[in-house]
């Protein structure tokens, strides 16, 4: 099996340790591929070594400035320093480069979210569901950007598709009972914040929600 392989399936079984001795022996052995570089800064994102990940995913770049990979890897390191604007810019970079998959769109979306630009990540999330229908983490996030752009009708038909993917998903439940909420259903928002409740009891937000709910159906 090629080195860059074997590295990669030893970080999938989480056998870091092994993984980084594979791959600096592949960066030995060609230092002018990008490749090495990309896969062990991806292993360094892994261990939460973001200054050395950004280093390695720099070298890469300056060995193939089209390395489409290595700015998403660099959008990575810069997303989980908090770093949005810089990581917003990375994602774009490597989408611009040929890289259609949907955890760059999903990430750039993301990016942007974090920002509060909600109208900007729409169609980034969009893209990623598309690319990416049975994700129903991407699809959440993208009924949540929904509801915070005002695209309450919206969000409502993505929620419920969420619940199609998985009908124990509390947190759908739970903002299905705040959009009810908004449109003043009070019963039906009870309903659904029961549901996140009997799925996750300690669903602090639903339980918040219901007893809001209640005590103003006890004032009428």
């Amino acid at each position: 099996m090629d080195k860059n392989k074997e590295a990669i399936q030893l970080m999938k079984d989480n056998k870091l340790e092994e993984a980084a001795a594979l791959l600096t022996s592949y960066i030995e052995e060609n230092q002018d591929d990008p490749v090495g570089y990309i896969n062990f800064g991806n292993l360094l994102v892994h261990m939460q070594d973001y200054t050395r990940a950004e280093r390695f995913f720099e070298k890469a770049i300056t060995l193939d400035e089209a390395a489409a990979t290595a700015y998403y890897g660099l959008g990575n390191t810069y997303f989980e320093k908090s770093i949005y604007s810089k990581a917003q810019e990375n994602f774009q970079k490597a989408i611009d480069l040929g890289l259609e998959e949907a955890d760059v769109y999903y990430m750039l979306g993301m990016s942007f979210r974090h920002q509060e630009h909600y109208t900007l990540a729409i169609p980034f999330l969009l893209r990623a569901t598309e690319l990416a229908t049975t994700d129903e983490e991407i699809l959440f996030q993208y009924g949540l950007t929904l509801a915070q752009s005002n695209h309450i009708e919206d969000a409502e038909k993505v929620f419920k598709n969420v619940l199609k993917i998985n009908k124990d998903h509390s947190d759908a439940y739970y903002n299905l009972g705040v959009i009810f909420l908004y449109r003043e259903e009070a019963n039906e928002a009870l309903k659904h914040f029961e549901k996140a409740l009997s799925i996750q009891p300690e669903h602090v937000l639903a339980a918040n929600g219901k007893k809001n709910v209640e005590s103003f159906l006890s004032e009428q």
